[in-house]
């Protein structure tokens, strides 16, 4: 359960309403792109291919973790702002709130299926796995629509920069607390997807802009390596589908 912020109807000193919030636009298509892309990955796992589905099963617990992430930064730093701010969006923000319940209760029902099928392979747990992974992918798409209709033009105008910043604050402190309970290096696969879910034509301009000096070096030297890898293995031998 979130520990809610305290709600503040006013700004904090010396801080004026109006921030970007299009990053958002960016994590909101890898998702997109994770949850139409991960029961595809599961389905095509052969009978008894056990090698093959831990690998997928690694990732998929990502996938998870990332949504429920995610969702538990919103929940703990952006609603409460919101209606405090404008009690209009408080319909919207309660919609919200009852779409990241769904989205808990059926991710509920997805995560323990994933060890049985990943130790057997067994096709029957696998069909089964990827039929609950495409219905929450289903509530998924819907919610991530109508936040971004209905959540972010109210965000943009009534959100301080710095506490719209916030979010992806909250976000970097608990990837960084918990990147030791994973086996792949989640700080690479995060950077890494968010440069892919920017058009090709615009990358190299948003990655000076929005990643500092010694990230972007420690990426090129280190961190890509380990994000194509990540994608060699989730697509051996083949061209990984783009996010854009």
């Amino acid at each position: 359960m979130a520990t809610k912020l305290p709600s503040s109807g006013a700004l904090p000193d010396g801080e004026a309403p109006g921030c970007d919030p299009s990053g958002l636009l960016l994590v909101h298509r890898i998702f997109r792109w994770l949850y139409r892309e991960l029961p595809l990955l599961v389905r095509d796992v052969k009978a008894g291919d056990t090698a093959r589905s831990a690998i997928v099963g690694d990732y998929a617990k990502l996938d998870f973790f990332a949504l429920h992430l995610h969702h538990e930064t919103e929940d703990t730093v952006l609603w409460d702002r919101l209606t405090a701010r404008d009690p209009g969006c408080a319909v919207h923000v309660d919609q919200m709130r009852a779409q990241h319940a769904e989205v808990a209760a059926q991710l509920e029902r997805i995560e323990p299926q994933l060890a049985p099928w990943v130790a057997t392979a067994d096709p029957a747990l696998r069909d089964s796995f990827a039929t609950d992974i495409e219905a929450l992918r289903d509530t998924l798409y819907a919610h991530l629509g109508q936040e971004e209709d209905d959540i972010m033009p109210v965000a943009e105008k009534v959100l301080s920069q710095r506490e719209w910043d916030e979010l992806e604050a909250h976000t970097r402190t608990a990837l960084t607390a918990r990147r030791k309970e994973f086996s792949r290096d989640v700080l690479s696969l995060q950077l890494g997807l968010l440069l892919a879910s920017v058009p090709e034509g615009e990358r190299e301009e948003w990655f000076r802009a929005n990643v500092p000096a010694p990230i972007r070096l420690l990426y090129l030297l280190l961190m890509k390596r380990r994000y194509d890898r990540a994608m060699q293995e989730l697509y051996p031998g083949r061209p990984v589908p783009a996010m854009v």
